[in-house]
This record gives C-alpha cells, structure tokens and sequence, in this order.
C-alpha cells in the first residue's frame, strides 16, 4: 500500500526521506484557516486531519500522512506573518521567553479504515531581544511563510536559546511519532531511530541538545 506525504513543504519531504520509506508527496486541497479562541491543540490537529483526508479522497487506496504545525504563546496561536512588519512584531513578542511549538500529525486511509491523529509538543525559548541580530535574520526573508516567523533549522537558529523536546517537531515532523503511527498500521520503517536521533543528520539539529 502506497504512502502519501500530503505536503508540498521541503522540510517535512527530508524529514520523511530520512525514515527510508518510499512515499509520494501529494498537495493537500484543504485550506488552514485559523480560528479565533479556538485551543492550539484542536486548531493544529484539525488543520493535519483536514491536510491528510482531502488527498486521501483522492487516493483512497494509499496510507496518507498530513502534519501541521503552530505556535502558541499564553494560550494564542501564531501563525505565519502576512508580512515583515508582522513577522517583526512576532520575534519582539517571542524574544526572551518560551512558547510551545505543537505539530500535529494524521494518518488517514480509505482502504484500511484509518483515521487517526496525535501531537508532539516541544518548548522552545528565544534569545533575549537583540534589535540588530532580529534586523538581520528578517532581511533574509527566512520569516516569510514560516510559523512564528523564524526556521530553526536555517538562520533562525541563532535567535533560540534552547529546547525542550522533540527537534523534527520543531521543524515540522515529529520522527519517532510518525514512526511509531506507520508501524501501527503495518508500515515497516528502515531507519534505527535511535541512531537517527544520535547522529542528527538534519541542518541545525546538532546545535540542540536532546
């Protein structure tokens, strides 16, 4: 049975890759649209259930798999900026403090009457507030398109201090999750976690700790 990746994203694309599972990657028709006061927990998971099921109505006899990720802080949901001035007033409000970085991920399938969903949560905390190293990482343009307007695993790396928790959850797909859903519905994956997870062959992820 084929697996889908339902996600145009690059990152989520090499963090699969590096599970050695053969998969497609399918864009998902579902369209994310953040809902005010709605809990982060039910948003992200809604958005990776509604990413998953509409490719699997197209493919129903594949395994699809959908991820989403955001940003909370005290209890409201960052999304991606519209713009620098927003991606700018984004950094300001995460500098020197923690957020939780929450990615949610489906995995969806006609065929074999799946349909389920989990979360990792990771907590991430920022530099302190430096006017000049913020001005430099947003004319990179890094912050563009980008969940609380900042990439761990490209230059945005040198605003965070540390984390807690799961890297790929940070970038966007929680690895040993993903494996042990695909197991459960009889999915077999090549890659020793645990060696993954000790070798950190992934841009950044060396730099934290866990």
């Amino acid at each position: 049975m084929p697996l889908i990746l339902a996600s145009t994203s690059p990152r989520r694309h090499e963090l699969l890759a590096l599970l050695g599972i053969p998969f497609e990657a399918r864009s998902p028709s579902f369209e994310e649209r953040l809902v005010p006061d709605r809990p982060a927990i039910e948003q992200v998971q809604s958005f990776a259930q509604g990413k998953a099921r509409s490719v699997a109505r197209q493919e129903p006899e594949a395994i699809v798999l959908g991820s989403d990720t955001v940003i909370e802080l005290d209890h409201a949901v960052l999304g991606k900026p519209a713009d620098l001035a927003e991606a700018r007033a984004m950094l300001r409000c995460l500098a020197g403090r923690d957020h939780q970085v929450r990615t949610a991920v489906a995995l969806v399938c006609s065929a074999c009457a799946t349909d389920v969903v989990a979360l990792s949560t990771a907590v991430v905390r920022m530099k302190p507030f430096d006017e000049r190293v913020h001005e430099h990482y947003l004319a990179t343009g890094e912050s563009l398109g980008k969940a609380g307007a900042y990439s761990i695993q490209g230059e945005g790396g040198d605003l965070i201090d540390s984390i807690d928790g799961d890297f790929p959850t940070v970038v966007g797909l929680p690895l040993r999750l993903v494996a042990q859903l695909l197991t459960q519905v009889g999915v077999s994956v090549p890659a020793d976690l645990d060696e993954l997870y000790a070798t950190k062959p992934y841009a950044n992820w060396a730099r934290f700790p866990g």
